[in-house]
Parts: structure tokens; C-alpha cells; sequence
């Protein structure tokens, strides 16, 4: 008998589908404060490994209560207690909330270390409550030196709830500020409400997967009887982007091209801007006849308030999933959002606002199951970073974006701020811009923050066995003090990520690339090969600068102090490093890489973000006589694409090996005896070569664009992968995957524009991707 087929999608982080699941994060060398009622089961994971875990319990009452989890204390544990004696803001406000509980934080015991040291990744204990509880867990850690390696990670708890309720609603995340009003929408349903100038609107999907529409009156043409509302139109227009957008714009505009919202934070990012509220119209087609709908309750709550019911609002659909397809057909599916997820504005003027929590409940929109939305207003005088989320797999926790240790510096020289890779990266600096920035480094010396890298201690007795087998280099002839340029691959060959590799030690080496997932790959690894290795995240402990440029040499060797057993600045070595300080023996511990990605001489600072500001400041007050210039992504990017220097989700994805990615030479297949991830794979890939990437040169000013189609006649031979106007050669240029068949140097090509056939760009294929000192006599002066 064939049994009916059921769905069973992988829906990770999507905890609406497991009543009574919760998941929460101890921040490194921070702390969480969760409330279990009996029975509930509480397990601690160890995400990384080598981290230790600390715990505290508290009855209703605020008595210690570690016994009611089976736990006693450890002499000596005083990480919580020293934690919340501090005087920053995160601990102020854990002390204010566990003293409205009844906990004493000036007089606590000592903690209970949940496991000894050196405990693998994934490591984890399980505990039941026998009574209503409130826990204090944290992830001990203190601060490292960047040339130390035993840096705090995140904990993970897990708790299985004994009764939850039948419709699982998770708690509403903690408020951001001071709550001037808030409210509950429930499905099926729309809230009208005024807001004030300068004032923050946070827009809560409390269960995940629930769509919530948004559309906002100026006040003061209400008063005066003119309904001036969001413009759909004005909007997009004046952002630049097409419509609809899959997200949300910066700022939104009423028809006099006044701004009305701007966006401060967004945790999911993908957003419907101004498609119809659902109307009863879209039911009926459907067959639903009387079905409640969002413009209909919205028109239904602004009545009071003068303003004229419509058939369908065109309204901010926070949440919604939509897109436009080939055949620009309007496309929706489920939301990305999960549990908690959030949208931030900032009120530009006085505003009567309407929300909603969509009623849909026959197809995707809501994710099946309408659920409630939570709305809460913020005074104006709060301060909050501007901020979107990344998360490092699908299934993780959210991470708004971040600043460097260097972003006091930055940010006093422009205001023009890009979120690469979850920090905020500057894309080009006030008063300079990209052209002079290019030519500072190419004729001067320049300094670019990118702390965005990733960086990862890969510690232990099988580091070294494990890189080996998960990069293409020869890991096994890295010595101390050395860095190596490799790729990372699939088993298939394609690529994961490109990045660094520095030999700190026999059994210490600290892996930097562009990718979050490149950690969680490492760990699967050697879990599945059962190694003894910890591999560490370090991405917001360490902050880098690169300087680069014919004077970089001139400039550091000024302020870096070594000791003996280190190389002098001056003596550094092309793709080697070096451990000192600051100025003198006193100074910041440092790291220097002579490493970088301008093909210019160049090197790369790493330092604790605390001591970042130093770092900057004595730059510039020693570059300046030099002629230093700060340095975007934007002249960052004319400058690579100068040096045939490749980018990820540019020349290389998940469906490019390292040959067709241009990168070729750091994949010794005939060198390199060991097995490693990708191998046979690539073996069969280079027997049988199908792109190769190229340099084209272009005729004319006209530009080619990243996607841009490359044509012989009607027929497509590649793509444009990266393009820019080389200042030194004073051509336009380009990186292409062609096909192999055309990738003779001079062979004319035709980039297409338009449709690809309506416009053509001639173009011949140069003699390298490296159009700008191919030779790198430059890189290795």
C-alpha cells in the first residue's frame, strides 16, 4: 500500500514547528540570563570548544539555588560575580534585572564550572529544574593579545520546555530602550497609533514567518485635512532601485519628496516596499469570500482620523517574501524571518501610523500559520547603532553588524559606510573620494580598515593534518612565521572561500578568509576525521589595517618596535610576519603581516580593537608628512582588479574551482602528495578545462559591468566577472570566465549591454589577468 506523501522541508532556526524548544547565546566572555519553571530541561553547549562554562541559580525568592539543577559550586568560579561588578551598560542592566528578582549581586557565591578545560567542540550537559528558576550562564574569557590564541567563544543553550503551552509562542525579546507604548497585534487585525518626530518604531514578528503591513500619515497634513502618506513612487525614485525591492529602502518619502522613516535596524532583510496590503479582492479570487484582509482593517482603524478607507493600501509589507522573476512576474513564498526577528525606524516627522498582522492563511505568505505581531515605540532619546544581521549558517544566531576597533577613525572621515560581510566598511572617504584614494596608494601609502576578514586559531596536535587536508597548499611546508595564499574546497571542487594562512607555532596556525562558514567546515572536518583540534572563532578580537604603497615600508618601520628573536620591519619578507609592539618594548602587542590586496607594496596590522585607536592615531601622525590617504572598497576595487587579484561571489563561487577562479597556482596537484578536499575532483576538472579566467581590454571609454554577457557573434562564450576603468593604463578593463576556446591573447570579443545583442563593446583578450605590474616587481620590492 503506498502511503500519502508528506513535506518534511529542513527548516532550520524555525523553532514555531517545535513547541517548547528555545534557543539562546552566551556571548564570549559575556553572560545570559534565562527563567525555567520545574521541569524544564536546560543543556549547555560548548560550540567551539576549550571554552569554559560558568553557572548560577536563583530561586522566586532570590536565594541561591544551584542544588535544584543538581549542581553544586566551584571554588574559585567568580566570572559571573566579577562580571556583573563592572560598570559597563550590558552589566548595569543584568544587575537591574536579576536585583528586581531578588538576587543580591554584590554578595554572590561562587559560581559552578559546568566542565573541566579542553573539552572538544560540541561538547555539552544536560540538566533538569526541580523548580522555578532564574539562571545566570556565562562563557568565561578575558581579553587576549592578537599573538595569543586562547580567546573566549560562544556557549549555546538549549531548553526543552515541560509544558508548553498548546500554541507555542515564544517570549518577546528584551526592549532595545525606553518604552514609551507597545501593543500586541493579533492575526487578523491592524493597530493605528502616533508616533513623534525623532521617535523609533520596532516592529516585532514575535513567532517567525508573519507578515505585518505598514503605511504612515503626516500628521500635520492630517490636521489641516490633507492625507500625505507614504509614496511609492517618490520613494523608489529617489532611492535608485527598482521595484519591488526585496528589502527595505534606507529612507522613505510622502509626495512632496519629504522623508518620513528611516531605517535603522533590519534583521532579515528580505521585505516587500510597497506592493498591495492583501484586499478582499485577492480572496475572493481565490474563492475566499468574506475573508479578513489587511487593507480593509487598516482602512478600518484610520477611519477615526478622517482619512478616506481604499480598496487595497499600498504599504511597507514588513516580513513579506516577494520577488520579481525572469518573466517579471511577481513571486512570493514563505518569510525569512524567525522568532523575534525585528524592523527599527526612526520617525522623520509626526506620524499616525497603521500596522497589521496579515490574516493569510492559504498560501505561503505567513508561512501557513498566522501568528502575532508586537509593535513598540521608542522615546527619542535613545541611541541605537544603525544595523542589519548576518547569521553564520542558517541555523544560527543573528549578529547585527558590527564596528571595528578602528570605526572612531573611519567614521570621522566619511559618512559613506557599506555593510561588508556583517562590519561597517568605508566605501570611499569625504574629501578624497576613489580616484585620489587610488592614486594615494599607488604613488604614496594608503591605510584601508578591514577588519570584515575572518580570522580562526586552528589549535592542537592535528591543526596542522587537518589544513592540510581541508586547503590546497602544502600546509606541511608552512614553517613558523610564514603565510601562504591557498584556496578551500568542496568535495566537488568547487570553491568555499580563498584567504591567508599564518604558521603561529608547531601546532598553531590562524586561518583569514571571507567566509563565517569557513570555522563551522573546519569543525565538521575534524569531527568526521576525529581529530584533537579546536578551531577557535577571533574575528571581533582582532582588528587589522592594511597599508599599502611604495611608502608603507618608510612609514611602519617607524612605529614598530620588534624584539630580537623578530625580524626588523625593514627586514620582513613578502608573505611572512612579524610579532612586536607599538613604538617600544612598552607599547600594544601587534602582529605585521607584508601581505595585502592592491599589488602595491604593502603590509597588514593586527591588534587587539582596544588598542586600534592607538594604532590609527600614530599612522596618521606619521603618514601625513608621507602623504597618507585613507582607502574605500571602491578605489580597494580599482586596485585589485589592476592586480588580477580575485573576489569572492565575483571570480570564484561554489560552482568555480581554483583554475577557473584564475588562482590555479595555489592548487599543486603534482607537488602536493596528500589527499585533500576537492582533489579527485579537480583532477578530473583540469583534464577536461571548460573556462579560464582572462584580462580583456576594452575599446572606447564605455564601461562592462560584473554579469555583463561576452559574446562571439550571436552566441555567449563568458561573463564579465569584475570590470573597472584603469587609471594607470587609462583603458577600461575586465576579468572574464571565457570559454577556453577563446582565451588566445588577442583574441576580440564582444561584451554585450542592453539585451546583449542590441549593444556591443568590442574587447581583445589580454596577456594576463594582471594589468597593472604583472611581473609584481612592485608587491616584492
Amino acid at each position: 500500500m503506498n502511503l500519502p506523501v508528506t513535506s518534511r522541508p529542513l527548516e532550520p532556526a524555525l523553532f514555531a514547528r517545535t513547541p517548547g524548544y528555545e534557543r539562546h547565546r552566551v556571548a564570549p566572555g559575556g553572560l545570559t540570563v534565562i527563567a525555567l519553571q520545574a521541569g524544564d530541561r536546560l543543556q549547555v553547549i560548548d560550540l567551539e570548544g576549550d571554552q569554559a562554562a560558568e553557572l548560577l541559580a536563583f530561586l522566586a525568592d532570590g536565594r541561591e539555588a544551584l542544588s535544584a539543577l543538581g549542581l553544586q559550586r566551584t571554588p574559585g568560579a567568580r566570572f559571573i560575580g566579577q562580571s556583573l561588578g563592572q560598570s559597563s551598560r550590558e552589566a548595569q542592566h543584568a544587575v537591574a534585572g536579576l536585583t528586581q528578582r531578588g538576587v543580591d549581586c554584590r554578595h554572590l557565591a561562587d559560581a559552578c564550572s559546568l566542565w573541566p578545560s579542553a573539552t572538544p567542540a560540541g561538547f555539552s550537559r544536560a540538566m533538569t529544574a526541580s523548580a522555578d528558576l532564574l539562571v545566570v550562564v556565562a562563557a568565561p574569557g578575558g581579553r587576549a593579545s592578537v599573538d595569543e590564541q586562547g580567546r573566549a567563544s560562544e556557549l549555546r543553550l538549549i531548553i526543552e520546555r515541560a509544558n508548553p503551552t498548546a500554541l507555542w509562542v515564544p517570549p518577546l525579546p528584551a526592549p532595545l530602550g525606553e518604552v514609551i507604548d507597545e501593543f500586541t497585534i493579533t492575526p487578523g487585525t491592524a493597530r493605528d497609533y502616533r508616533v513623534g518626530a525623532g521617535q523609533f518604531i520596532q516592529v516585532i514578528d514575535v513567532a517567525g514567518r508573519q507578515c505585518s503591513d505598514f503605511v504612515a500619515f503626516d500628521r500635520r497634513g492630517l490636521d489641516v485635512g490633507r492625507e500625505i502618506d507614504l509614496d511609492p513612487t517618490v520613494t523608489r525614485t529617489l532611492n535608485g532601485s527598482a521595484y519591488p525591492g526585496p528589502g527595505l529602502f534606507s529612507r522613505f518619502f510622502d509626495r512632496n519628496l519629504q522623508p518620513m522613516l528611516e531605517v535603522v535596524r533590519d534583521t532579515v532583510g528580505r521585505h516587500d516596499t510597497f506592493a498591495l496590503a492583501c484586499t478582499a479582492r485577492y480572496y475572493e479570487s481565490q474563492g475566499y469570500f468574506g475573508h479578513e484582509n489587511c487593507s480593509d482593517n487598516i482602512s478600518r482603524v484610520l477611519a477615526a482620523h478622517g482619512v478616506q478607507g481604499r480598496a487595497g493600501w499600498p504599504a511597507i509589507n514588513f516580513f513579506f517574501n516577494t520577488g520579481i522573476d525572469a518573466h517579471q512576474h511577481l513571486t512570493l513564498d514563505e518569510p525569512w524571518s524567525r522568532p523575534g526577528d525585528y524592523v527599527l525606524l526612526k520617525a522623520m516627522t509626526d506620524l499616525l501610523c497603521a500596522s497589521s498582522s496579515c490574516p493569510d492563511d492559504i498560501d505561503p505568505a505567513n508561512g501557513w500559520q498566522p501568528t502575532d505581531i508586537h509593535v513598540r515605540v521608542y522615546s527619542e532619546k535613545e541611541r541605537f547603532s544603525i544595523a542589519m544581521t548576518t547569521r553564520q549558517t542558517a541555523d544560527a544566531d543573528p549578529v547585527l553588524t558590527r564596528k571595528s576597533g578602528f570605526h572612531a577613525g573611519t567614521s570621522s572621515l566619511t559618512r559613506q559606510f557599506t555593510d561588508y560581510r556583517g562590519f561597517w566598511t568605508p566605501s570611499r572617504f569625504d574629501g578624497y573620494g576613489a580616484l585620489e584614494e587610488y592614486h594615494g596608494c599607488r604613488e604614496r601609502v594608503a591605510v584601508m580598515d578591514l577588519s570584515a576578514l575572518r580570522k580562526f586559531e586552528v589549535l592542537g596536535p592535528d591543526a596542522e593534518a587537518l589544513l592540510d587536508y581541508c586547503l590546497t597548499r602544502d600546509v606541511r611546508k608552512l614553517a613558523i612565521g610564514q603565510v601562504v595564499y591557498s584556496a578551500m574546497c568542496y568535495e566537488h571542487g568547487g570553491m568555499l572561500d580563498d584567504g591567508t594562512l599564518l604558521r603561529l607555532g608547531q601546532d598553531a596556525f590562524r586561518w583569514i578568509g571571507g567566509e563565517d562558514h569557513a570555522g563551522v567546515w573546519l569543525r565538521e572536518q575534524a569531527e568526521k576525521l576525529g581529530m584533537k583540534v579546536w578551531i577557535k572563532s577571533a574575528s571581533e578580537q582582532i582588528s587589522n589595517v592594511a597599508v599599502q604603497g611604495p611608502l608603507s615600508r618608510e612609514l611602519l618601520k617607524q612605529m614598530i618596535w620588534t624584539p630580537g628573536t623578530q625580524p626588523a620591519l625593514e627586514e620582513l619578507g613578502w608573505f611572512r610576519f612579524l610579532t612586536g609592539r607599538l613604538d617600544d618594548h612598552n607599547g600594544p602587542a601587534l602582529m605585521v603581516s607584508r601581505t595585502g590586496y592592491t599589488g602595491e607594496l604593502g603590509f597588514e596590522i593586527w591588534c587587539h580593537p582596544d588598542h586600534a585607536m592607538q594604532v590609527w592615531e600614530r599612522l596618521w601622525a606619521l603618514g601625513k608628512p608621507l602623504g597618507l590617504v585613507p582607502l574605500g572598497l571602491e578605489a580597494l576595487d580599482m586596485l585589485r582588479i589592476e592586480a588580477g587579484l580575485v573576489f569572492a561571489g565575483y571570480e570564484f563561487d561554489d560552482q568555480t574551482d581554483p583554475f577557473e577562479a584564475g588562482i590555479g597556482f595555489c592548487v599543486p596537484l603534482k607537488s602536493k602528495t596528500a589527499d585533500f578536499i576537492g582533489r579527485e575532483a579537480l583532477l578530473r576538472r583540469t583534464a577536461q578545462p571548460r573556462h579560464k579566467l582572462v584580462g580583456l581590454v576594452l575599446e572606447g571609454n564605455e564601461v562592462a559591468a560584473h554579469g555583463d554577457c561576452v559574446r562571439v557573434g550571436r552566441a555567449q562564450v563568458g561573463v564579465i566577472t569584475s570590470a573597472t576603468r584603469s587609471a594607470v593604463l587609462g583603458r577600461n578593463i575586465a576579468l572574464c570566465r571565457l570559454d577556453v576556446g577563446y582565451c588566445e591573447p588577442g583574441t576580440t570579443v564582444e561584451v554585450g549591454k542592453l539585451d546583449g545583442q542590441q549593444k556591443r563593446i568590442r574587447a581583445h583578450v589580454a596577456a594576463s589577468t594582471v594589468a597593472y605590474d604583472p611581473d609584481k616587481l612592485r608587491v616584492r620590492s
